[in-house]
């Protein structure tokens, strides 16, 4: 989807009239420059079929999800597809998000983790705490993923310098998260399957 917002020229948190008005633009240029001679005319042809399919690409997929009754039924989405292993799709519908509240920054803890980015899904926790401090979900995660940092002790050989998991761990990801045996497997199911429980959204 991001090809589509770059040949527009906007991008996913631009608003619809937006990009309606930039893609009237770039359609109004293709279509005077089409009828250049030689090449110039023919880019131009092509550059108007481009505009005009990422276009219709993306308000197809916004219209998909403008009929929602509430941000809690795409956040059933989100953990539907965070479920069923299909990262890019979760990360696709949160990215639908206008507004970035705690439970935004939950989800996208979530999918960081399952990354085996560590450090970047302990940041996202963070903020989600800092928008809701009670909020008792966000707090046991957030010290789930500190005693798993803890344990182990910031050396493991699959994490680069940045904390992040490498290509080659994310292959594996039950037995590289691990590293210390089957007690260190159930911590990390635990934390999956807190990270993946349902509450209240960030007011």
């Amino acid at each position: 989807m991001d090809k589509f917002y770059k040949i527009l020229g906007v991008n996913e948190n631009s608003s619809n009239e937006e990009i309606k008005e930039k893609y009237f633009s770039l359609r109004e240029k293709y279509l005077e420059e089409r009828f250049l001679e030689g090449e110039a005319g023919n880019n131009a042809a092509k550059k108007l079929t481009e505009v005009e399919n990422a276009y219709n690409e993306i308000m197809s997929f916004r219209a998909q999800y403008s009929g929602f009754e509430s941000k809690s039924q795409l956040f059933n989405e989100i953990d539907d597809a965070i479920r069923s292993g299909d990262l890019r799709l979760a990360q696709e519908k949160l990215d639908l998000f206008d507004e970035r509240n705690g439970e935004w920054h939950y989800y996208q803890s979530v999918i960081f983790y399952k990354k085996n980015w560590i450090n970047e899904s302990k940041k996202q926790l963070e903020i989600a705490l800092q928008c809701d401090p009670d909020n008792e979900k966000y707090k046991n995660a957030l010290n789930k993923i500190n005693e798993k940092i803890t344990n182990s002790g910031r050396v493991n050989p699959n994490w680069n310098q940045s904390g992040n998991a490498t290509p080659e761990s994310d292959a594996e990801p039950v037995q590289q998260m691990g590293g210390e045996g089957c007690l260190q497997w159930c911590c990390d199911m635990l934390i999956c399957n807190m990270l993946l429980n349902c509450c209240c959204n960030c007011r």
